[in-house]
């Protein structure tokens, strides 16, 4: 059955790189379209999620308009990661992507004394990483493997092929040291739920479970966390990659709790990317699954009256 799956998946890939980025868009966006109209768990819980974040700020035509662009991003990003390792490289990244604020954030990855770079589900996040590596940064990106062995090995063989590394989330850590401690680059998608045990921070005014791990080895290695961004500039194959937020060293010492400050802190960076362009955030993404033990207790005694 994976095996079956992953033939389809390179038979479209094939027929799809037989016509131009720009016009496999179209189709994505149809594509969507007809995603949102038939799936209505997805189109429902993006909907939810969208009313959880905004509240009463966006009318029930707005809340749909979105989840509807967020269906479209989703399957715009999947046709557009198709042709990525193929289009961008170091002659030909500029005329797909543009670069905004980020030279500060080139000069931390220039010293190779070792960066995080984190960012969310939101506008095409495996661009940056390709064009970082385009541009001569190379760097190892945290991943949870796919469930499909064969779709996996071709994804990091890929990725590989263009200096993408990818390091598998379970047990990461060691090898996670061992790249912060040799001045590499790595980074995160960092808005997943955490499960119960993660740190619960403000995220559109809502707590969600965040995971603890990046604070955790910027403060061990004492390197800085950038947050940065691909955000879509048009239905084309064109992007602007910034820099949100630099969080550097000295800003944490000293805090009562540095952890859940530094966690704080990247994650309403990552809200304030989303809140530029909200259509390109991935709404459908369960973020606010996990709850904390206050909410979960009240919830308890609730059923029990």
């Amino acid at each position: 059955m994976d095996y079956g799956v992953y033939l389809l998946v390179r038979c479209a890939a094939m027929i799809l790189q037989m016509f131009p980025v720009d016009e496999n868009l179209k189709t994505a966006r149809v594509v969507g379209r007809i995603w949102h109209r038939l799936i209505p768990r997805h189109r429902e819980r993006a909907r939810e999620h969208l009313r959880l974040a905004y509240g009463d700020k966006l009318t029930a035509v707005e809340v749909d308009r979105l989840a509807l662009c967020s269906m479209q991003q989703m399957v715009m990003m999947a046709v557009e990661a198709l042709f990525t390792p193929r289009l961008i490289n170091e002659w030909t990244w500029p005329k797909y992507a543009r670069l905004n604020g980020i030279g500060d954030a080139l000069e931390l990855l220039l010293d190779k004394r070792g960066v995080i770079m984190l960012t969310g589900h939101y506008g095409n996040w495996e661009l940056l990483g390709f064009t970082l590596t385009a541009l001569g940064f190379p760097m190892v990106a945290v991943m949870r493997p796919l469930d499909n062995p064969y779709l996996n090995e071709w994804l990091l063989d890929v990725r590989a092929k263009r200096g993408l590394q990818l390091l598998y989330k379970k047990g990461a850590t060691q090898s996670a040291d061992d790249i912060l401690s040799s001045g590499g680059t790595l980074s995160f998608i960092a808005d997943q739920n955490a499960g119960r045990k993660g740190a619960f921070v403000d995220y559109f005014g809502v707590k969600a479970s965040t995971y603890k791990s990046i604070a955790l080895l910027a403060i061990q290695h004492d390197v800085p966390i950038i947050v940065g961004y691909a955000r879509r500039l048009s239905p084309r194959f064109q992007y602007e990659l910034g820099c949100q937020r630099i969080i550097r060293p000295e800003e944490w010492k000293g805090r009562d709790d540095e952890v859940y400050w530094i966690t704080q802190e990247y994650t309403r960076a990552l809200e304030e990317v989303v809140r530029q362009a909200p259509e390109q955030y991935l709404w459908m993404h369960r973020r606010w699954k996990s709850r904390p033990r206050d909410e979960r207790s009240a919830a308890a005694a609730e059923r029990m009256s």
